[in-house]
């Protein structure tokens, strides 16, 4: 059953259902994102996040429920549509030729063939520079190491979406554990860079990861599943509680003040009540 797309402004998951033969891998999921804001969602291996971002970036179609940017449906029919203000990283960036950074980057400017800029080369030139790959811009991604390949791939969806649509409509950015492969430097980095586009430039963020201390320090609000279900929404501080924690990941966590003020948690990796 399709729901009506909401017409509130960001983007918007209404009641998303998502099935694979019998089992459902996500089931009455709601979402809601402003553009400005850093999104994170979270959850155990297998609750559904991935399967969730490729529902909300329009690359796969739910059964039930609807997706919406600005009152406006986002759906694979209409992924050429959006592809000029709506960027996705995935966790599989694999690409097929050794191509060049440079020339992976500006693959990134394709949605934007038909109106080029004027500086084509320096948005590319500048992604480049933003996740600290300039000086990989001449080698083959096939000689990359695996954070280097990811961050070449988000220079390519931020070339993607650089420049500001000239009508004020909103941007965004949805990225698929952009952290995995990153040393503790790169991954504060990339996170601090989106969260940047998101105060500076107004860009959409939402963001799969798995490390709960990185959406305490850069998320507005997270969104926790646990077998394909919403179980608890809201600001980091308000929702990663030690009673969450041990309910959905099953270990013990006590919450702290980090060196800078920012809100830390300690976790015990042992099960509940080992000692």
């Amino acid at each position: 059953m399709q729901v009506a797309v909401d017409a509130s402004s960001g983007l918007v998951g209404t009641e998303l259902g998502v099935r694979v033969g019998e089992r459902w891998l996500l089931r009455g999921v709601n979402l809601r994102l402003q553009a400005g804001q850093v999104g994170v969602v979270l959850g155990p291996n297998g609750a559904g996040k991935s399967t969730l971002l490729s529902v909300l970036a329009g690359l796969a179609a739910p059964q039930e429920g609807s997706v919406g940017i600005d009152g406006q449906p986002v759906d694979p029919g209409s992924a050429a549509r959006w592809a000029a203000r709506r960027a996705v990283l995935p966790q599989d960036t694999a690409v097929a030729f050794d191509f060049s950074a440079r020339d992976v980057v500006a693959l990134g400017r394709y949605p934007h063939r038909l109106h080029p800029s004027r500086q084509e080369d320096r948005i590319v030139a500048d992604a480049l520079s933003a996740t600290d790959v300039a000086h990989l811009a001449n080698r083959g991604v096939g000689h990359l190491s695996g954070g280097e390949r990811l961050r070449v791939q988000l220079a390519r969806v931020l070339a993607q979406i650089w420049e500001a649509p000239a009508d004020g409509a909103s941007r965004w950015l949805l990225l698929d554990e952009p952290t995995a492969a990153l040393d503790l430097q790169h991954q504060h980095e990339v996170l601090g860079l989106v969260h940047r586009w998101a105060r500076e430039q107004g860009v959409g963020v939402l963001v799969v990861l798995h490390d709960l201390n990185l959406a305490l320090r850069y998320a507005d609000r997270v969104w926790v599943l646990q077998g394909g279900r919403l179980r608890a929404t809201g600001a980091p501080e308000a929702v990663l509680t030690p009673a969450l924690l041990e309910s959905v990941w099953r270990v013990r966590a006590t919450p702290v003040a980090g060196p800078d003020g920012c809100a830390q948690l300690l976790v015990d990796a042992g099960a509940p009540g080992r000692r």
